[in-house]
C-alpha cells in the first residue's frame, strides 16, 4: 500500500515547484500577463479557463517549470481539486501558490492511488509530495486516504485471493494493531448460532467456509456502537443464478465488509470514545448440491422463520443474523454497509449510496456529514405499507418482495431484526466506480465511508 504519510509534509520553506492556483473568473487576465511561451503551452494543453483545467508551463530561460490549476474559488478548494495534478505531475515536491491546501489534501493523496498488485510492470510513478501550511490537517487526511485505499484494495482483489479467511485475516490485523479482541464463529457453532449465515454459505468449499467475524474494542464505559458489514466474497446468485453479465462484478459483493473494516480502523486510529463492536458476516454464495433452495425455510438467530423466495437475496439474510447479535450485545447505534440491491443503483446510480434510517435526526446528521466531506448519501424511506410484499403463506416472512421497491423491501426485511429503540442506519452502497474521475479510478470505491466517519467523530468527539 502507498505510504500516504510521506506525500504531505509541513511547509518549512523547502525548495519546491509552484502550483499556481487561478480563479476561473480571473483566468483571462492572468493568461494575458504570462509570457508567450507559457500562453502557447497553456493552449496546447487545452487549459482554457474552465474549472479543473490544468497545465505544466515552462519558465523561459530555465529548466524549471510551474503548474497552473484553474478553480472556481481559490479560497475554498474542494476535496478533489488537486487530484488530477497529483496524478499527472512528475515526481517532486510541490507548494500551492495563491491558496491553502484545505480539504484538497485528500484528493492529492488519492490521486496517487494505484492498484498494481496483479500487473507485471506496475504503473506507479515516483511520489509527488505536497507542502502545506496547515499541518493540523495532515493526520486526518492521511487516515482517510488509508481507509479509502483499504476499501479499494479489498474490493479490487479477485475472489480467488479474497475469501472469508482473508476477511478474517484483515480483521485480525486490525484487532492486533489496536489491541482489540477478535472472535470468529464458524463450523458447527455457526450452524447452530447463526443459521442464516450458515445456510447462505454452506454450499461453498471448505476453503471458503462461512463465518461471523467480530472485533471488540474500546472502554466498556463508553457508548456501545456496532458496525456491520456484508461480506459475500463472491455471489453467483446461488440456485437463482445470475446471468454472466450480472455475475461479472460480484467479487465486489464484499464491499460492505470492506467499508466496515475501514471504518473500524478509522474509529480505532482516532480513539473515538466508543465501545466498538465490528461484525462481518463472510460467505460465498455458491451453486452446489448442498446449496440453499428457493422454498426452503430457515429459522434465524432472532427466532424468525424465513421462507427463501430468492437465493440471490442472500445479503439481507447474513446481515439479519449479524444485526441480531449486535442487538443482543446492547448496541445503542448500529450502522451497516452492504452492496445489497440493484434497485438502489437503478434509483440513484453508482455515486449515491441509499441511506435508510429508523431515526430522523440520525438520518439528517448523516446526510449533513456527507455533504460536508463530499461523500453524499441519499435517503430512501422505510415505507411500512410495502411490508406486506414480504408476506409468506407458511412462514413469518419471505426474504424478497418481488419486483417493486427492491431497495426498500430489503431494508424493511432487515428492520425486522432491529428494535425501534436502537438507532439504526443501513447504507446500500455500490462500492464500485464504473468510470474514472480525478482521484477516483475505475474499480473498487469507498462510498459512504467518510460520511459515516464524519458523523461519528462529531457524535462522539475526542475530548
Amino acid at each position: 500500500m502507498t505510504d500516504y504519510s510521506a506525500l504531505i509534509q509541513p511547509d518549512n520553506g523547502q525548495a519546491a515547484f509552484d502550483i499556481e492556483i487561478i480563479a476561473k473568473q480571473g483566468f483571462a487576465e492572468w493568461l494575458s500577463g504570462q509570457p508567450s511561451d507559457m500562453r502557447a503551452a497553456a493552449a496546447a494543453q487545452k487549459c482554457d479557463g474552465n474549472s479543473g483545467d490544468f497545465a505544466i508551463l515552462p519558465i523561459a530561460g530555465s529548466e524549471q517549470w510551474k503548474a497552473a490549476l484553474v478553480v472556481t474559488d481559490p479560497a475554498k478548494l474542494d476535496h478533489w481539486a488537486l487530484a488530477k495534478a497529483a496524478d499527472v505531475l512528475p515526481e517532486g515536491i510541490y507548494r500551492l501558490k495563491g491558496a491553502e491546501t484545505g480539504d484538497a489534501l485528500l484528493g492529492w493523496l488519492l490521486g496517487q492511488y494505484r492498484f498494481d498488485e496483479y500487473r507485471s510492470e506496475p504503473k506507479r510513478k515516483g511520489p509527488r509530495v505536497l507542502l502545506t501550511s496547515e499541518p493540523g490537517r495532515i493526520e486526518n487526511a492521511v487516515r482517510q486516504a488509508e481507509a479509502t485505499a483499504l476499501v479499494r484494495d479489498l474490493v479490487n482483489r479477485p475472489p480467488i485471493d479474497l475469501g472469508p479467511q482473508e476477511l478474517e485475516a484483515e480483521a485480525a490485523r486490525l484487532a492486533k494493531a489496536h489491541k482489540g479482541k477478535l472472535h470468529v464463529t464458524k463450523g458447527h457453532d455457526l450452524e447452530t448460532g447463526y443459521p442464516l449465515i450458515h445456510a447462505v454459505g454452506m454450499a461453498a468449499s471448505r476453503d471458503y467456509a462461512p463465518r461471523l467475524i467480530e472485533v471488540e474494542w474500546g472502554d466498556e464505559r463508553h457508548p456501545r456502537i456496532a458496525i456491520v458489514g456484508k461480506g459475500v466474497v463472491f455471489d453467483s446468485g446461488g440456485l437463482n443464478i445470475k446471468s454472466s453479465v450480472g455475475m461479472r462484478l460480484m467479487k465486489k459483493d464484499m464491499g460492505g465488509a470492506a467499508h466496515a473494516l475501514a471504518l473500524a480502523d478509522l474509529i480505532m486510529k482516532a480513539r473515538l470514545p466508543v465501545r466498538l463492536h465490528l461484525l462481518v458476516a463472510a460467505v460465498e454464495n455458491c451453486v452446489s448440491g448442498g446449496a440453499l433452495r428457493p422454498g426452503d425455510i430457515v429459522k434465524s438467530r432472532a427466532g424468525i422463520h424465513i421462507e427463501i423466495d430468492n437465493t440471490d437475496a442472500e445479503g439481507r439474510l447474513i446481515l439479519a443474523d449479524a444485526l441480531a447479535k449486535a442487538v443482543e450485545d446492547k448496541a445503542g447505534l448500529i450502522v451497516n454497509f452492504a452492496t445489497l440491491t440493484g434497485a438502489a443503483r437503478v434509483a440513484l446510480g453508482p455515486d449515491l449510496p441509499a441511506l435508510f434510517a429508523n431515526d430522523d435526526a440520525l438520518a439528517d446528521d448523516l446526510l449533513d456529514a456527507g455533504k460536508t466531506v463530499a461523500d453524499p448519501l441519499w435517503r430512501l424511506p422505510l415505507w411500512k405499507p410495502y411490508a406486506d410484499m414480504l408476506d409468506s403463506d407458511i412462514a413469518d416472512t419471505a426474504n424478497a418482495g418481488g419486483g417493486f421497491a427492491g431497495a426498500i423491501t430489503a431494508a424493511l426485511f432487515m428492520q425486522k431484526f432491529v428494535p425501534d429503540d436502537v438507532k439504526w442506519a443501513h447504507l446500500d452502497t455500490f462500492a464500485w466506480r464504473p468510470a474514472a474521475k480525478p482521484g477516483r479510478p475505475k474499480g473498487g470505491e469507498a462510498l459512504g465511508l467518510r460520511a459515516v466517519y464524519r458523523y461519528l467523530s462529531q457524535a462522539y468527539p475526542v475530548r
